[in-house]
């Protein structure tokens, strides 16, 4: 059931460390984050990074983490081990970067298959360029596109999510929005592909998140649902619902309707204006949960199917608001 499951990103728990753990010096270990993480009410499960979070051992790192009463959801590549890769992992110019990023990526699965979790997430931030005339376009994307069908064909079981971003580390991607990561999708053409969509990434693409959602779920799958927000210029990362809360809850109702199951993940950013991680990461909890029961409360409205059957706004919008204004957490 949606609003079951929820996950958070790890890093988060950095923030305030001075003051969390007195006469700790330098960073928090792994361990330390994931203990805390663990405090917050209604917390089930991490993300973790990888290679970053995920040693020679993955299997104790999942011990570690189940130890501290929590599951790992999924694992998500970052290409940050070799320099080189500023230039692109599976889109380098370099044929020897290339190997090194999709190997890297199939270590990162056989990881995530060790230590029980079910999913991969891809976010190929570094595959793009930043100049006109920099890259023969046509290359770039059968690069992009022969990576990605390799390492989807190195575990069937696992499964792969896309999460696409519009610019940032590079200035263009060469997957920006829901619609060419679906064009990348159906040119492969393996089932244990799907999308994760970034709330805040698709503000600043521009989209509608949730009709960016229903494109998804009608033509892929929608395997993971970042939340957060942002003023759709660049990824923020504030608390749910602190900028666009219609449209939050709008995206909420559209992964409900495709029947989306997985872990609600919460890729907030406390740690960059020092927010007590545990509180922001509750109180995101809280607010998901309250638009939760606000979609409940609207799938039993019939006047809501019939007012956007009209295209009424005036009367859609009435509906959305008074069923978030009586929601509760539950």
């Amino acid at each position: 059931m949606l609003g079951n499951r929820f996950a958070t990103r790890i890093n988060s728990f950095a923030s305030g460390s001075a003051a969390y753990w007195p006469g700790l010096s330098g960073r928090p270990s792994l361990e330390q984050m994931v203990r805390r993480a663990a405090t917050v009410d209604g917390l089930t499960e991490l993300d973790l990074n990888f290679p970053d979070h995920v040693d020679d051992d993955p299997v104790a790192v999942g011990r570690m983490v189940r130890d501290c009463g929590l599951q790992v959801s999924g694992l998500a590549m970052r290409y940050y081990t070799n320099p080189a890769f500023k230039r692109g992992a599976f889109t380098n110019p370099d044929p020897a970067v290339r190997r090194e990023a999709i190997d890297l990526t199939k270590r990162g699965i056989d990881g995530a298959r060790a230590m029980g979790a079910p999913m991969m997430t891809l976010w190929l931030g570094q595959d793009g360029w930043d100049y006109a005339f920099q890259c023969d376009y046509p290359a770039l994307w059968a690069d992009e596109i022969a990576g990605i069908a390799e390492v989807a064909a190195h575990d069937p079981e696992c499964l792969i999510s896309i999460e696409y971003k519009p610019n940032e580390p590079r200035a263009y991607s060469v997957l920006p929005d829901a619609a060419t990561t679906l064009l990348a999708i159906e040119e492969i053409g393996l089932p244990n592909l799907g999308v994760t969509i970034d709330f805040a990434h698709s503000l600043y693409a521009d989209e509608q998140p949730a009709f960016a959602a229903a494109l998804i779920q009608s033509r892929s799958r929608l395997l993971g649902l970042h939340l957060n927000d942002g003023y759709a210029k660049r990824d923020d990362g504030l608390m749910v619902g602190a900028v666009h809360e219609q449209a939050t809850l709008e995206l909420l109702q559209a992964a409900h309707r495709g029947g989306f199951d997985g872990a609600i993940y919460f890729d907030t950013f406390p740690d960059a204006s020092g927010l007590d991680p545990v509180a922001e990461c509750a109180a995101n909890i809280r607010t998901v949960r309250r638009m939760l029961d606000a979609v409940a409360r609207m799938e039993g409205d019939n006047r809501l199917s019939r007012a956007q059957g009209q295209q009424d706004p005036v009367e859609a919008q009435e509906i959305a608001r008074l069923a978030l204004a009586r929601a509760t957490t539950g």
